[in-house]
């Protein structure tokens, strides 16, 4: 039942009042009121209503038909508001507020503004000039960006449209053209380009519904975010609605590139056209993965550039689930967000849609790392809610915090003089972060959980002493809390990190030897790929050419052994077969619920390797090595990707991440380019 009833409408009148449509002001603060309880039919009856506070509720959307025809007045603060564009049924409205909606940026401030004419006061601030200067900037660039739209019709969708149309096809072709428009019909500045997209889609919308008699979407889906934000930015809302004078049409996708596959042996003549299926380079096909690519990317452009086919992408993490947290079932604990990062920018990429849905730019930084953790923030009035925190490192030694949802980094923790290669977070405490420097030191951070005001305290526990420039790091599945070990410029080191110790630095606990060129055992040895495949079996690559080395932890870490720096032979379970390249840092992941590994070469190609028949035996106490290299389960080829009509080439693979279903795989290289595979 509905908290909100004829009997508390009337209560909560000021003043008090007998009849419904007698109340001028209403006040429905605090009532922990959900969008649902908003009756439409109900508040039909409040035909003279011009004051309305909802102010300290729940709220995540206002329902669209809340016929409050008289409305000049409304308090939203202190809800959980995602979208404000229902708010255009209250054309009188003139003064609004809704601060503290943690969802809500300057994009939807632009929203508000073009839609309500009469709006004056909006979070208490006189915006009448802005808003006009708004409405007319709009107005006075609608027809060329109409062009652009139209044009964009007629050169990519007109020609999809059969001359007799299913409603089936208008709805498939409609759906394509809205979402290529607004990606390629770009207007203004990057700190409003989700305003713009939502006007560009409103245009499209408009260009079907009158020139092509195509239905208007009169209930659109929510707006996908495409929010760029730098660091510092000057610029004011002034400024940026200014700017938005400046109109750029965008022909191509989002990528420069045009792929075009490489076609199968057994392909037949005129097949070129089609995607082809992954391809197989392996003597024995253990199964077809069936990859299709989605998209290719080229979203870490330096200053936008879309000439920058040399900034290095290095790191990709998906984003967990809110409902799942960082301590659950990994096989559901992700979505198909991705952060990624490389050059001056981290994006948030959408992988099914390809859209980037946020960017973070830094123009001083050159970012090599990310890491996603979930933490129970206080929002307001003591209450709690979990959000998703990035973590991302570089060049500077320096730390940035952001709350995605809220496109806002909140603060930076400087946490080395020297650059960091890789971070990652406790699996097991929400709010420690692991830092690997070129200082050759890991550092642990308490990160804390800021407050609703954003303000935290961040504190260094540990500081674990490396021989050289550690790459890679992992913490130990089933002991996360105590041992981590890590790649480095010159082996492979375990420490431990077990908080109870008085000892806040702490030199290495053991080093790993492994089988040299030559036959003997060595512990000095690049290793720049690290990962475990599932709670005991670790993969590491190091400087041997054409080799992944797949070993036991337990069998190899006695950890009733006494002493410091022992040197242990890693117990190797089995090698994998890879390129012969002798160039390093092109790093290896690995995807334990579906027992698969993967790593990038120097010729753009994907390595996969299926070991779920192999398992079963390593687990075992007695389990042998096998005796021969595993080949690949299969080989994806990079296919032939044009830029202004050159072929790209000495594409790197740096890296390769797969979510935890094995759904998408997103693969990182040396030309700029984020490419995107889904398994069929």
């Amino acid at each position: 039942m509905s908290k909100i009833t004829t009997e508390l409408l009337l209560e909560r009148a000021v003043p008090r009042s007998t009849r419904l449509r007698k109340i001028e002001t209403l006040n429905l603060s605090k009532l922990q009121l959900k969008t649902g309880d908003l009756d439409p039919r109900l508040f039909s009856r409040l035909r003279h209503l011009q004051k309305l506070d909802l102010s300290d509720n729940l709220l995540d959307k206002f329902p669209n038909s809340l016929t409050l025809p008289d409305l000049r007045v409304l308090n939203c603060n202190n809800n959980k508001l995602e979208d404000v564009t229902a708010l255009k049924q209250f054309p009188l409205l003139e003064e609004l507020t809704y601060e503290n909606n943690v969802y809500l940026t300057l994009n939807d401030d632009y929203k508000v503004m073009f839609l309500l004419q009469n709006l004056r006061l909006l979070n208490g601030k006189d915006i009448t000039k802005l808003a006009n200067h708004v409405r007319r900037v709009n107005s006075r660039k609608l027809t060329s960006k109409a062009r652009c739209v139209t044009a964009h019709w007629e050169k990519f969708f007109r020609d999809q449209l059969p001359e007799k149309y299913t409603a089936e096809q208008v709805k498939s072709i409609k759906k394509k053209f809205l979402k290529s428009v607004q990606t390629n019909v770009v207007y203004g500045p990057s700190s409003l380009s989700e305003f713009t997209r939502w006007r560009v889609k409103m245009i499209a919308e408009e260009l079907l519904a009158c020139s092509l008699g195509l239905e208007l979407n009169t209930d659109p889906e929510p707006e996908e975010k495409m929010d760029e934000s730098e660091e510092e930015s000057t610029e004011s809302p002034r400024e940026a609605a200014e700017d938005m004078a400046q109109v750029v049409y965008v022909y191509d996708p989002l990528v420069t590139v045009t792929p075009s596959k490489r076609k199968r042996n057994h392909s037949k003549p005129g097949s070129g056209n089609k995607r082809s299926k992954s391809q197989t380079n392996t003597e024995e096909e253990a199964e077809d993965v069936s990859a299709e690519p989605l998209h290719f990317l080229q979203c870490h452009s330096k200053g936008n550039s879309r000439e920058d086919f040399k900034t290095q992408l290095w790191s990709c993490v998906f984003e967990p689930l809110l409902d799942c947290g960082a301590r659950k079932d990994p096989i559901v604990s992700s979505s198909r967000t991705v952060a990624t990062c490389g050059g001056e920018s981290v994006c948030l990429i959408d992988c099914e849609t390809g859209t980037v849905l946020k960017k973070y730019k830094v123009a001083t930084e050159e970012f090599f790392s990310v890491a996603w953790t979930t933490l129970t923030m206080v929002i307001s009035d003591s209450r709690k809610k979990s959000h998703n925190i990035l973590a991302a490192a570089g060049r500077r030694g320096i730390v940035k915090l952001i709350h995605v949802a809220a496109d806002f980094c909140y603060g930076e923790i400087k946490a080395h003089k020297k650059p960091i290669a890789t971070v990652c977070f406790s699996p097991t405490r929400e709010t420690h972060l692991f830092t690997a420097s070129y200082d050759k030191r890991i550092a642990l951070w308490d990160i804390g959980i800021p407050d609703c005001d954003y303000n935290f305290k961040a504190s260094q526990l540990l500081v674990l002493e490396a021989l050289s420039i550690p790459l890679r790091i992992a913490l130990v599945p089933t002991c996360p809390e105590q041992y981590l070990l890590a790649g480095c410029e010159g082996g492979c080191f375990a420490w431990n990190i077990k908080l109870d110790k008085e000892q806040k630095s702490r030199p290495f606990e053991a080093v790993f030897q492994f089988a040299d060129e030559d036959g003997g055992m060595t512990t000095s040895h690049r290793v720049d790929g690290l990962a475990f495949l599932n709670d005991d079996v670790i993969v590491s690559k190091s400087s041997k050419p054409g080799c992944i080395y797949l070993w036991s932890w337990s069998r190899s870490f006695d950890t009733k052994g006494k002493g410091c720096q022992r040197t242990i032979s890693a117990v190797i379970l089995a090698e994998l077969e890879w390129s012969t390249t002798d160039l390093s840092y092109l790093t290896l992941s690995t995807c334990p619920a579906k027992d698969y590994v993967f790593c990038g070469d120097e010729k753009g190609s994907v390595w996969m390797y299926n070991l779920s028949n192999y398992s079963t035996a390593w687990s075992s106490a007695k389990g042998k090595r096998s005796e021969r290299r595993i080949p690949p389960t299969q080989i994806l080829k990079w296919p032939e990707l044009r830029e202004n009509g050159e072929q790209l080439s000495e594409v790197l693979i740096n890296n390769v991440v797969s979510d935890p279903t094995f759904t998408y795989l997103v693969v990182l290289t040396s030309v700029n380019i984020t490419a995107i595979w889904k398994k069929s």
